[in-house]
């Protein structure tokens, strides 16, 4: 029996229920197999956490995911595939894919996307196949695909794109297929689409399309061999406009017949004088076909002197919002709480495919009488009188001629020059006063009598370095001072009752 135990073990564990399978570290409600990960239609509102980061297909779509947070896909970086149209995306932000290098395949249709930041889809190098149709596009800015070098399908269909513009196409040199159809193009430009040099399928039907000079180019270009890269039904690009050319093929309509009619620009009065503080509105009238796209702007002047009631500004002028304002048809200037930096030239400008007119406008601010009294200049002398004062040059070097701080430096350093000769000339003067009161040879503390008897004609005060006073024999002057009847005789002899004089000795100060 001890040998029939092992399988009866193995046997009873056969039995046992089996639990369904679930891969570890998989998001709840969702569910994972092999590389893929599936939460589609469980009404999430973000990417839910605990995706393995050894995830290369990520289906998201049909939920309710209104923003991507930054760095919520860093940890998969392995993504091939990721799948999020029907949404609620509003917004790219930049460097969002920033991490997913591998990416081949990215779907955001049907999302509500209104605008592509430059920089949203940074890091994807190795996408093929781009997905934005059935979103709220408007407009295409320069350099928006830049980043995506090994793209081959891009997909804008069923947008409202109105604005293609030159370089936003710019960097996709691989791309092979364009679909473009089922928006609001008017009008497409020539170099927009000069950077798709692998370009093979391209989609543009039903798009309002303006039959006019700037599309001429393109009707030459299906013709002449842009008709390889368009099926029969894209063939028939219908115009919109102008009201004679609707609803005709583009390819069926003459070059004579797609005309512009350059813009004409009119603004009426062409001075104003306002009042500071008030607001002004100024009508440019502009007309041409297609309607031209009317500019103000604020001329930039050279620094002149003006009278006080017109101020001359200084660069760029504060239009509306500080900066010039584009308009359709009637552009419109509008100025609030008017200043002294809003007068000056303004220029008001209709460009369209046919050319580009200009009208000039000048607008003069009125001050009150105070406000011209407080920036009128110092009156001038009057007639005849003749100022005595001295006029001074740019860059002279009179004293008068330079700065209130310049001249009080200058003062000062005078004053410490003059003091410093003076403490130097006392210095000297002590000093030779000192060495005329120094003895000479033969000169002797008053209180050394060895060499014998002195008086008071021998005896000079002195002042020794420490300013001690002392009294000092000087052996080089005589005994007695002379008068002037003793000077007449000098060859006399002398009594025998005066003492005899000694030989004068070199003696030295002793301290």
């Amino acid at each position: 029996m001890a040998p029939a135990a092992p399988r009866l073990l193995l046997l009873a564990l056969l039995a046992l229920p089996s639990l369904p399978p679930r891969a570890a570290g998989c998001p709840t409600a969702c569910r994972c197999y092999s590389a893929t990960v599936e939460c589609g239609a469980l009404r999430l509102r973000v990417v839910p956490p605990g995706i393995p980061p050894g995830t290369q297909t990520l289906f998201l779509q049909d939920n309710t995911i209104a923003h991507l947070e930054p760095g919520v896909l860093s940890p998969l970086a392995t993504l091939r595939r990721l799948y999020l149209h029907n949404n609620s995306l509003r917004a790219l932000e930049s460097g969002t894919f920033h991490a997913q290098s591998r990416l081949l395949e990215l779907a955001l249709t049907g999302n509500r996307l209104r605008g592509l930041r430059v920089g949203a889809f940074a890091g994807l190098a190795q996408l093929r196949a781009l997905y934005l149709a059935g979103n709220q596009l408007v407009q295409l800015l320069d350099f928006t695909f830049l980043h995506l070098p090994r793209l081959q399908e891009l997909h804008l269909q069923e947008n409202s794109i109105e604005l293609l513009e030159d370089q936003a196409l710019a960097g996709l040199s691989s791309l092979a297929l364009l679909d473009l159809s089922r928006n609001q193009l008017g009008t497409i430009s020539h170099e927009a689409l000069q950077p798709l040099a692998s370009l093979q399928v391209l989609h543009l039907t039903e798009n309002p399309w303006r039959c006019d000079c700037a599309l001429h180019w393109l009707g030459a270009w299906i013709k002449e061999g842009g008709q390889r890269l368009l099926s029969s039904r894209d063939k028939m690009i219908m115009c919109a406009e102008p009201p004679r050319l609707a609803l005709q093929s583009l390819l069926d309509v003459s070059g004579s017949s797609l005309i512009c009619i350059p813009p004409s620009v009119h603004v009426e009065p062409l001075e104003i004088t306002a009042n500071l503080g008030e607001d002004l509105r100024v009508a440019c009238q502009a007309s041409g076909y297609p309607q031209p796209l009317v500019t103000w702007r604020k001329m930039a002047q050279p620094r002149e002197r003006q009278p006080p009631g017109q101020a001359q500004p200084e660069g760029g002028a504060p239009g509306p919002g500080g900066h010039g304002v584009s308009d359709t048809g009637s552009g419109m200037l509008f100025l609030t709480n008017i200043t002294l930096a809003h007068a000056g030239k303004y220029e008001c400008e209709a460009s369209n495919a046919g050319g580009a007119a200009r009208v000039p406008f000048q607008l003069l601010v009125n001050l009150s009488q105070q406000q011209r009294l407080q920036l009128a200049p110092p009156p001038a002398p009057a007639a005849g009188t003749v100022s005595h004062e001295i006029v001074h040059e740019a860059g002279s070097m009179a004293f008068r001629a330079l700065g209130l701080a310049t001249q009080t430096a200058v003062a000062a350093a005078i004053a410490v020059l003059a003091l410093t000769a003076l403490l130097l000339a006392a210095l000297i003067c002590r000093r030779r006063r000192r060495r005329k009161k120094s003895p000479g040879p033969g000169a002797l503390f008053v209180n050394d009598y060895s060499d014998g008897p002195c008086t008071f004609a021998q005896l000079e005060e002195l002042r020794d370095e420490r300013g001690h006073e002392m009294f000092v024999i000087d052996r080089s002057k005589p005994l007695f001072a002379e008068g002037p009847a003793e000077k007449a005789e000098v060859g006399t002899p002398r009594p025998a009752q005066e003492l005899p004089l000694q030989p004068p000795a070199d003696y030295e100060i002793r301290r």
